[in-house]
């Protein structure tokens, strides 16, 4: 499944939690990369990924709680 993580709406967003979070969920991304992704995110631009089918409810919740706003593809 394809999703577009958009913005971060926390006010002072967790970096490690958000890339820890990112490298669990998105296939084919490690932590080097999710950091660089949490950089992109942050800076206000949308970021695609590609997210494993399995525990889908799972990584959505872990998304809201990091205030984390994204939209289905």
């Amino acid at each position: 499944m394809k999703i577009t993580l958009l913005s971060c709406s926390a006010q002072r967003p967790d970096r490690r939690a958000m890339a820890r979070c990112i490298a669990e969920i998105a296939s084919d991304v490690d932590d080097a990369s999710a950091n660089e992704l949490v950089d992109i995110l942050l800076e206000g631009d949308p970021v695609d990924i590609e997210m494993d089918d399995h525990n889908t409810s799972s990584s959505f919740r872990a998304l809201r709680k990091l205030h984390i706003d994204y939209e289905m593809e």
